[in-house]
């Protein structure tokens, strides 16, 4: 079988001559895997592991302001790269809606158009990667408004100036969503899924309350997720942390894949997880790389990939991979384990 349609008979519970596998790690480890490997190139990991990784397709950009931002992605905002001992991330240095407070100044700021956005050749992109799912477009417009106000203001927003927040996110959501459209009609039916996410929650509990999460996040990703099944796409939903009390209103919403599955958060017991919900979504992650990968043994992580394998896969409707990023603390060959032994299984 090949990647996609690994994907899809999992999807569809249907029998698979293995469960399909997935790859997220960060650069740090990427280039850990391609010296321990001998490749070059990120498809010389997946040909190397036999991990069905999704492939990326979107739009064409052209940015109208070039180098007159000074520093500052489209939205305006200016990040650093810190460098953490184990790892480097760029980290948001400039909100530029942190000063604002009012709606119209809101109205007034600069915003991004979707006409920079054009679909270019999706459908050929698709069709030279006919064997690998694909996905095209992205939602996750929360992190996006942290980034533009600044993260403890953005929360404060969705008590204090709801109105504020609910004119943020329309706004990002007025770029975002025509762009989701144009890659999606381009595609012609070729692309598989539409990434959609938002972070819920920490690892103990949610990070919206059920009624802030219903008023500001819900009704657009409900469009969204919409958008990809009049295409013929899938939702595919990332949250981190304890996102339990929520996932029932995710699948109101209609997703069709949860990642990445942090069972050692508060309330994601898997067995729970499979019972309550694994008729309606495909789990995607579940191997732990925050304990389990970085900390455990070989057979450790043999024994979590097992578990994982006969609790989420039972039936079908399982994607495995790390539960998000794998870290740059990792073992190699922690992860040669987790590969290894998810392609003996059947």
């Amino acid at each position: 079988m090949t990647p996609k349609e690994r994907w899809k008979a999992a999807m569809a519970r249907e029998g698979v001559d293995r469960l399909p596998i997935d790859y997220w790690a960060t650069g740090e480890m990427t280039a850990k895997l391609k010296s321990t490997l001998g490749v070059d190139s990120d498809e010389g990991i997946w040909s190397a592991l036999g991990i069905d990784r999704m492939h990326w397709v979107g739009c064409d950009f052209a940015d109208p302001f070039g180098d007159e931002r000074a520093g500052s992605d489209i939205w305006g905002v200016k990040f650093r790269r810190v460098t953490y001992g184990a790892g480097t991330y760029d980290e948001a240095i400039h909100n530029p809606l942190a000063a604002l407070e009012t709606v119209a100044e809101l109205e007034k700021y600069p915003w991004p158009r979707h006409e920079w956005w054009t679909p270019g050749d999706v459908k050929g992109e698709c069709l030279a990667q006919a064997a690998w799912p694909i996905q095209g477009g992205g939602y996750e417009p929360f992190l996006l408004y942290c980034n533009m106000r600044g993260l403890e203001q953005a929360f404060m927003d969705l008590i204090e100036n709801g109105e504020f927040a609910e004119c943020a996110l329309q706004h990002i959501f007025d770029v975002l969503y025509p762009v989701i459209e144009k890659t999606l009609v381009a595609g012609g039916g070729l692309v598989d899924f539409v990434y959609v996410a938002e972070d819920l929650a920490s690892q103990e509990s949610l990070l919206f309350s059920k009624a802030a999460f219903g008023k500001f996040l819900k009704p657009r990703i409900r469009k969204v997720i919409a958008l990809a099944h009049k295409h013929g796409a899938k939702a595919f939903y990332h949250t981190d942390g304890a996102a339990y009390p929520l996932i029932g209103e995710l699948i109101e919403c209609g997703i069709d894949v949860l990642n990445p599955i942090q069972w050692r958060c508060a309330g994601m017991d898997r067995e729970r997880l499979k019972r309550e919900f694994g008729a309606h979504i495909t789990f995607h992650g579940g191997v732990d790389n925050q304990h389990t990968l970085p900390f455990g043994t070989p057979e450790d992580v043999r024994r979590e990939v097992r578990d994982n394998i006969r609790i989420l896969g039972a039936g079908g409707g399982y994607v495995l991979g790390p539960c998000h990023n794998i870290q740059p603390i990792t073992p190699v060959e922690n992860v040669l384990a987790m590969y290894d032994e998810a392609r003996k299984a059947q």
